[in-house]
């Protein structure tokens, strides 16, 4: 019977996985080795800012093992999403890291980066010609939207790296794509069918999160003509019937139909049977060909600049009147914005109150108090006034006299922490760029580039 074997080594790039476990999926000799390299799960910021949500020292061991282990045994390493992302400077970072690795420690190796990033006047033209449509629940996208889009990517099905292996590249660095679409891809090309092959993507773009206790750590799945066969690499983990099921519910609006470039799997009539205490073998799922191959188009637009403030207390009487000092703090920070002719429109103030026992932990026997804090946000339309109303919105904390019914707060009765541990308890977060996501509404035929 035909089979194709893959690792994967986590389920973020960046996320880690312990070396034993690599170790042992490379004693396996899988036909290939990969890894997600990002995900739009944590927001628009990191596409708008072509920043990675790991760090890069993160990134950089991960890469390296992985790259170690794929140049000895000879195997193709595939990554997409790459740079948390998978916009050109998110690629460009992991592309560099792995030049610097290489040079590092003496690897030679074919590489082949693939871009998703779209330009601006080929998706204008695609919209008038009417081949972009939106997905539910979203208006249809238009000129203005595309202009004002700090940058788009096009989701790339599998074909862009069946093409970069079939070119003799080893290394394939990819921007956005579909989380299983290296891992299908690279099994289609070895003749299993789309069905197998998109499944085998979909429990290998998580890493070892369909197996109990979940974790990032590797995962090995075995591809074959009929079904595939799911097992983690660390002794601690197993793969169950049920943990394995579970898994192929998340991130879908449907639990059994998966809308991929191409197509959609169809795990309606999936059967899970564990083969070992470890290892779980799935059948049954099925493929069906779209009519139109169409690729999601994601965009994220810069919303402003935001800072944050975050704020604890457990004196009692401020407690008790919460609500009205922080109505006090708005007023306050309105009425000073509107003397640097900030009006209303150039900013937006967002006050969240939540939690409790948060300096102390539990509260003390007979305390009779609890610690709820007050984080603050604040977003300009320029970098200078998000820092200017953060600092003015931050005086009525500082100095609590400021609306409230008695003097001053004793010392460790009210702060401005890092969450406890910073100097004198005060937490300030400068500005940031915030994007505004656009991501998933329009969807289209494939691009010119993918």
């Amino acid at each position: 019977m035909n089979e194709f074997r893959l690792l994967s080594t986590s389920g973020i790039l960046g996320y880690g996985f312990p070396e034993p476990s690599l170790m042992a999926g490379m004693e396996r000799k899988p036909d290939a080795i990969g890894v997600d390299g990002g995900s739009v799960d944590p927001g628009p910021h990191y596409l708008g800012s072509g920043k990675p949500f790991c760090s890069t020292m993160a990134i950089r061991r991960d890469l390296r093992l992985m790259l170690l282990a794929a140049v000895a045994q000879h195997i193709p390493m595939l990554i997409g999403t790459c740079g948390g992302a998978g916009g050109e400077p998110n690629l460009d970072l992991v592309v560099t890291l792995v030049r610097e690795i290489a040079r590092e420690e003496g690897l030679h190796f074919p590489m082949a980066i693939i871009h998703a990033e779209q330009d601006k006047t080929l998706i204008t033209r695609r919209m008038r010609e009417g081949r972009i449509r939106p997905l539910a629940h979203r208006p249809p996208l238009d000129a203005a939207t595309i202009e004002r889009a700090e940058r788009i990517v096009a989701m790339m099905g599998p074909e862009p790296f069946v093409k970069a292996l079939d070119d003799g590249a080893q290394i394939v660095l990819a921007g956005r794509s579909s989380d299983p679409a290296p891992w299908a891809a690279a099994a289609m090309r070895a003749q299993l069918p789309p069905a197998q092959s998109w499944y085998a993507g979909k429990m290998l773009e998580c890493g070892a999160t369909a197996s109990v206790p979940k974790g990032h750590d590797c995962l090995f799945v075995t591809v074959r003509d009929d079904h595939v066969e799911c097992e983690p690499l660390n002794p601690e983990r197993r793969c169950t019937p049920l943990s394995v099921a579970n898994h192929s519910l998340h991130e879908n609006a449907s639990p059994i139909h998966h809308i991929e470039p191409g197509g959609m799997l169809d795990t309606e009539a999936c059967r899970f049977e564990a083969v070992s205490d470890r290892a779980v073998r799935v059948s049954g799922m099925r493929w069906q060909p779209a009519d139109t191959y169409t690729v999601k188009l994601e965009g994220v637009e810069r919303a402003g600049y935001r800072a944050i403030t975050i704020c604890g207390t457990r004196d009692p009487l401020l407690i008790a009147g919460l609500d009205n000092f922080l109505a006090s703090v708005r007023r306050n920070v309105e009425q000073k914005a509107a003397d640097f002719r900030a009006t209303p429109d150039r900013y937006r103030l967002v006050i969240r109150s939540y939690g409790h026992d948060g300096r102390h932990g539990r509260t003390r026997a007979g305390a009779g108090d609890q610690e709820p804090r007050a984080r603050l946000r604040c977003r300009g339309d320029r970098r200078r006034s998000g820092n200017r109303q953060r600092r003015r919105r931050d005086r009525p904390f500082q100095h609590a006299a400021h609306g409230f019914p008695r003097p001053p707060l004793p010392r460790g009765q009210h702060g401005l922490p890092v969450l406890a541990f910073g100097h004198r308890g005060r937490c300030d977060v400068p500005v940031q760029c915030l994007s505004h996501g656009r991501a998933g509404p329009p969807v289209g035929d494939v691009p010119d580039r993918a």
